[in-house]
């Protein structure tokens, strides 16, 4: 008898455990994919293999509008509250359920390790109450239980999956409800965004601004009234994310923007800008890149169309030799080029205690003059880009739909 109780306390506590969480894993869900503020954006500065942006922004971060995370919380319930209410059938269902639980998990893992190249520490929490879950349905076997082990998993109560079932569709049903509210809440938040866009403080561009542009629309980098320097590395997740925005907004602006690709590689084999080993591989791809700056736009969109497969060395070769940038990798010019680039970190004022210089991660956008570290959701930074374009137009009808947002006139 007293054995049970244990074996039901720990079951209430790796259920607990499981939906603590599965609820973290959802707020920073919502933090990262749509941030209410300008200093939450992602960005590359955390240890590259324990990353919770990766997920975040990955396709199995949801199914339909549903966080993954979400059916974590489900499952947990469950586990708590058959703990709490024991019976045969809630215990043969829970048992059905912990083995496609813990399947799923394993899924999961294999993943976000062997496909990601990532782990997400709040999704390994998940991963070991599960486990530690599914090890304690196991070894705890009922009266009537198939000598199989394996059987034993396999005898839901069909009353009870069904009731489950239901639940679980009608949660996600508000789940996706509460997405669809917060996606279309940017169209408010981006009104704030704007306004703390112009509150922060202005910056003079790089020494170097860097000839290798992702967008073009002026010779002279300044005549364009959305002049973006990206300091950015072709093998963090954070700046793929950001790709992806600034992909859509180049087509939409286009004639407007200027973005230059001010190569910050998270590599010390080229970087020493700043004490992080976090990316081998990136300086090969940026010295591929950076190979011939007519051809740098294609090499760019190709690099973060193929993120994963960039990370190998035979992929990287096979890139090189596509583009004849071969000779790139040990051309002096080149690498002395890239050098004086990744060199213009040192010239912000530093961003944070641990770092001695203002640029010290990935991505980090100096937009007409002021600096944003992090990505951004798109929503946001059309807003950013809108109000730049309305302020160089000038009309009085654009002005104001624009100090609706804040006060862009000339200071007194």
């Amino acid at each position: 008898m007293t054995e049970k109780i244990w074996i039901r306390i720990l079951n209430f506590v790796f259920g607990l455990g499981m939906i603590a969480a599965s609820i973290m894993t959802i707020r920073h869900f919502f933090l990262a994919n749509y941030p209410s503020s300008i200093y939450q954006g992602s960005f590359c500065d955390i240890n590259t293999f324990f990353n919770c942006d990766s997920s975040a922004f990955s396709v199995i971060s949801q199914i339909r509008d549903v966080p993954l995370g979400y059916f974590g919380v489900i499952v947990g319930a469950l586990v708590a509250l058959g703990a709490v209410f024991p019976s045969p059938e809630f215990e043969r269902t829970n048992k059905s359920i912990a083995l496609a639980n813990v399947l799923g998990v394993v899924a999961l893992f294999l993943f976000s390790v062997l496909y990601l190249k990532s782990l997400c520490l709040l999704c390994s929490g998940y991963y070991v109450f599960s486990i530690a879950s599914f090890l304690l349905f196991a070894t705890n076997r009922q009266n009537g239980d198939s000598p199989s082990r394996l059987a034993g998993f396999l005898r839901p109560s069909m009353k009870y999956a069904v009731t489950f079932a239901i639940m679980t569709v009608a949660g996600a049903y508000g789940m996706t409800l509460y997405h669809e509210a917060r996606r279309e809440a940017q169209t408010g938040i981006a009104g704030t965004i704007v306004k703390q866009y112009y509150g922060l403080p202005e910056v003079k561009l790089p020494s170097v601004v860097s000839p290798f542009r992702a967008a073009s629309s002026t010779g002279r980098f300044e005549d364009a009234p959305i002049q973006v320097i990206e300091y950015a590395d072709f093998l963090c997740p954070d700046c793929l994310y950001l790709a992806r925005q600034l992909s859509k907004l180049k087509e939409e602006f286009r004639g407007r923007i200027n973005v230059a690709f001010q190569f910050f590689p998270l590599e010390a084999r080229c970087n020493d800008v700043v004490d992080k080993d976090r990316h081998p591989g990136a300086c090969d791809l940026a010295l591929i890149a950076a190979n011939d700056p007519a051809r740098f736009a294609q090499v760019h969109d190709e690099i973060f169309a193929n993120f994963e497969d960039a990370k190998r060395p035979e992929w990287r070769a096979q890139l090189a030799q596509k583009y004849n940038a071969e000779t790139a990798l040990k051309d002096p010019g080149t690498r002395e080029l890239l050098h004086r680039i990744i060199q213009t970190g040192k010239e912000y004022e530093r961003t944070s205690d641990r770092f001695p210089f203002g640029i010290r991660s990935t991505p980090t956008m100096i937009i007409n003059n002021r600096m944003v570290i992090g990505t951004l959701p798109y929503a946001q930074l059309r807003a950013i880009f809108q109000s730049l374009c309305d302020q160089r137009i000038g009309s009085s009808a654009e002005k104001k739909f624009i100090e609706n947002w804040v006060p862009t006139g000339p200071k007194k």
